[in-house]
């Protein structure tokens, strides 16, 4: 059983000093961090600095009334490259340590998967709003108590789905206007090339790297370097595939246009296959993966291809489809029923609130109002928690013949997903008849208890067991 207990930071300061406070005087986190008025300056921290905190720091930078103050990185090779050029900055190894700064107003999180959850709830808790990557959970429980600490502590929480801040909104003002008829499917896809990663032996870690802290609430492991910077994507202890890599964003999208929560079942099929002679490699989660979901009557069809780029017929592209009984959305144009011919999109009203979705986090920061951030952190942890759930049916799957399973789905749209994966797949040699496809059991779910209760195995995915102190806690 997952443990249960509350987080516990190690610290000699961070929180003691906190509860210490409120011991006496009565007050919160929250009512010791600092009130920004309209023309101060907000001091913002990058936890994660390579990568994507790259992008976190030269957006925080483009923002008037901003400065990048700190930066956070278990890497100190990153972090030394990451200052040049920037304005004095405190540099920290340890994401504790930077929390107790009580001069940081906001926190940005750009860290691996396994750690979005824990360091927003840290920070929510220390007093400071937070800018979370997708997704920004590891697991479902994870997501739902980021939202519980944002509300506990009154923090402004926005999550890393940038479409939110574009015009991907008209799909959503579509699906509601009716004018397309009743939405059938809502399909994502992400096609990027996710080929063999190969083996690294296990080592010893880059003195400038400290792996333990890197491993944080995972299970301790030894060190190899397909996890050091990048691969970790591809192994269920740090990442959650290219679904909650890429995928969650099209995911968001999907969901969005339905205007629900989370489904009433999830089933997933799919493998992992790469150009190796044996059709193997060190990752972990699949690079081929077809995921439905019932939302009642509406079905959310995701599908990852992963061998592309290698064979000219499969592309890559990332796209959002959507099925209506008077036709479909494909790439931004409507196609009729029945119809080849396209027309442009029907015109309707949606709305975005301006300033980019860096520039909406920090707007909402100064105004405290966070119904108008475009991701706010509970449409952030559902479209998340899309993502754990089909990884679940996968990984309870069974081993089945190389075609598409009779007892899947009867909708034609799914079908053409798991034909199209199957081509894919035989398209770089996979031999069908010594292949197999994985297919996962359909697990029936409950959005209002965020549990499977059906195959109750499947709720071990819920959460997972921390490996103290960095443990996510039951109460926020």
């Amino acid at each position: 059983m997952p443990m249960k207990t509350n987080a516990n930071l190690n610290r000699r300061s961070f929180l003691k000093t906190s509860l210490a406070i409120g011991a006496t005087y009565g007050l919160s986190p929250v009512s010791w961090s600092r009130v920004i008025g309209a023309n101060d300056t907000i001091q913002a921290a990058v936890v994660g600095v390579n990568g994507r905190g790259g992008a976190h720091i030269s957006e925080l930078k483009s923002l008037p009334g901003v400065r990048v103050a700190a930066l956070c990185d278990v890497d100190r090779r990153v972090l030394a490259a990451k200052t040049k050029g920037l304005d004095p900055v405190r540099t920290y190894q340890d994401v504790r340590e930077l929390l107790e700064n009580k001069d940081i107003d906001v926190v940005t999180i750009a860290t691996t998967n396994h750690w979005h959850s824990l360091i927003t709830i840290w920070a929510c808790q220390a007093g400071k709003d937070v800018y979370v990557e997708k997704p920004c959970s590891h697991n479902v429980f994870e997501g739902r108590q980021c939202v519980a600490a944002a509300r506990q502590y009154q923090r402004i929480v926005q999550h890393g789905t940038q479409s939110r801040s574009g015009n991907s909104g008209q799909y959503a003002a579509l699906v509601q206007s009716g004018k397309y008829g009743k939405l059938l499917v809502a399909k994502g896809y992400c096609c990027k090339p996710r080929w063999s990663i190969g083996y690294k032996p296990i080592s010893q870690p880059p003195t400038d790297l400290d792996f333990d802290l890197w491993l944080g609430p995972a299970p301790k492991q030894p060190y190899h370097a397909n996890l050091v910077h990048y691969n970790w994507h591809w192994f269920w202890d740090f990442g959650n595939g290219d679904v909650g890599n890429q995928g969650v964003h099209e995911m968001d999208i999907a969901r969005w246009g339905l205007g629900g929560t989370l489904p009433k079942s999830v089933v997933s099929l799919g493998c992992r296959y790469v150009d190796e002679p044996d059709f193997r490699d060190q990752g972990e989660t699949p690079n081929q993966l077809v995921t439905v979901m019932d939302f009642g009557g509406t079905l959310l069809l995701f599908e990852t291809r992963g061998l592309v780029d290698k064979v000219a017929s499969y592309p890559r592209i990332v796209a959002n489809e959507f099925y209506f009984e008077g036709g479909v959305i494909k790439q931004d144009k409507f196609y009729p029923k029945g119809q080849e011919k396209s027309e442009p999109l029907a015109k309707v009203d949606y709305q975005v609130h301006p300033g980019g979705h860096f520039g909406n986090f920090i707007n909402c920061v100064r105004s405290r109002k966070r119904e108008e951030l475009n991701a706010e952190i509970l449409e952030g942890h559902l479209s998340s928690a899309l993502c754990h759930l089909g990884n679940a049916s996968y990984r309870l799957s069974s081993r089945r013949p190389f075609e598409k399973p009779k007892d899947f789905s009867d909708n034609q749209v799914v079908g053409d997903s798991v034909m199209t994966l199957l081509a894919n797949t035989k398209a770089i040699g996979v031999d069908p008849e010594k292949a197999a496809l994985w297919v996962g059991p359909k697990l029936e779910f409950d959005a209002q208890t965020e549990k499977f209760t059906s195959h109750p195995e499947a709720n071990q995915f819920i959460t997972r067991v921390y490996r103290p102190p960095f443990v996510v806690p039951d109460k926020v």
